[in-house]
């Protein structure tokens, strides 16, 4: 296959692997990766099932990178990606740099091709980051550097950004996708208002915002809504108190309107929210105590 044949091919990975992990909400397990299949019949699996680099035989230039850094449930932040910087410090696989799967990681960094990285956070949950660049190799830390901004500003490790940006492109592009798909998935990827199913309809929705410093992104500061009650959360139309009980404000209740304030918000008033089946995935009472005296004020 000729380096322009592998560049499309690369462009209609990255194409419908965007609108296969949004009809999932955000994430996907490992058989669903590795049974990854384009529209025209090609079946390019996404994951090794045994390494942490994905080099298709079609591909001279590595595909995709696995990094599960993050080894704990509650782990706020991967370890391997540095927060300051915005890059992700990727070890290499065993052997060469020049030999196995290190060889064509390697020429992803030579030639700049763009690689799909896959944020492991949970046993059998991928969030993937695309597209991510190889921007350095670190012989002497046996590291390949990657950088997490896709607008190819930094061609070096040498080149500095400012760093909100940084921060903004770390929490965009890494903790707002891992957040939305540990809280989906404790939660069965249903809305914990109404229960709707569709994980492309679905949010993480913030206890403690994520503005404040204690607003971290575990999954005991979010509940997944679908986006209605999400916005109605937001904006204090809807509460969650301690117990575990939805409220809905009383300028809503009393208000007469179309089908979706009376039965999408209104029947919603006094309804048990529905709970994550692990305990230690269900919303922190202190934070729900907070944000429900904010709503009831």
């Amino acid at each position: 296959m000729s380096s322009e044949e592998q560049a499309r091919l690369r462009l209609e990975i990255f194409a419908e692997l965007e609108l296969f992990i949004d009809a999932r909400g955000g994430f996907a397990s490992r058989d669903e990766l590795t049974a990854f299949t384009l529209r025209g019949g090609l079946r390019i699996p996404l994951i090794d099932r045994n390494k942490g680099i994905r080099n298709p035989a079609e591909f001279d230039a590595t595909l995709a990178i696995v990094s599960a850094g993050d080894k704990g449930r509650y782990n706020v932040y991967d370890d391997a990606i540095d927060r300051t910087s915005g890059l992700l410090y990727y070890s290499w696989a065993q052997g060469p740099l020049n030999a196995g799967d290190n060889r064509k990681l390697h020429v992803a960094f030579e030639q700049q091709v763009p690689i799909i990285l896959f944020e492991k956070p949970l046993p059998n949950l991928y969030v993937p980051v695309f597209p991510v660049h190889v921007i350095d190799v670190l012989p002497e830390r046996r590291q390949f550097v990657i950088d997490l901004d896709e607008s190819g500003v930094r061609a070096t490790t040498a080149t500095t950004l400012d760093k909100r940006y940084v921060e903004r492109l770390v929490k965009q592009r890494v903790h707002q996708p891992v957040f939305r798909a540990r809280v989906l998935s404790a939660y069965n990827k249903r809305c914990a208002v109404c229960t709707l199913k569709y994980a492309e309809l679905l949010d993480a929705a913030h206890i403690i915002a994520d503005t404040d410093e204690r607003g971290l992104p575990v999954v005991t500061n979010g509940m997944a809504m679908c986006k209605i009650h999400h916005a109605a959360y937001d904006q204090n139309f809807l509460g969650v108190s301690p117990d575990y009980v939805v409220h809905i404000n009383e300028r809503l209740l009393a208000d007469r309107d179309g089908p979706m304030l009376q039965y999408g918000l209104q029947a919603m008033n006094g309804k048990p929210l529905e709970l994550p089946a692990r305990r230690d995935d269900r919303p922190d009472r202190d934070f729900l105590a907070e944000r429900f005296a904010t709503f009831a004020s």
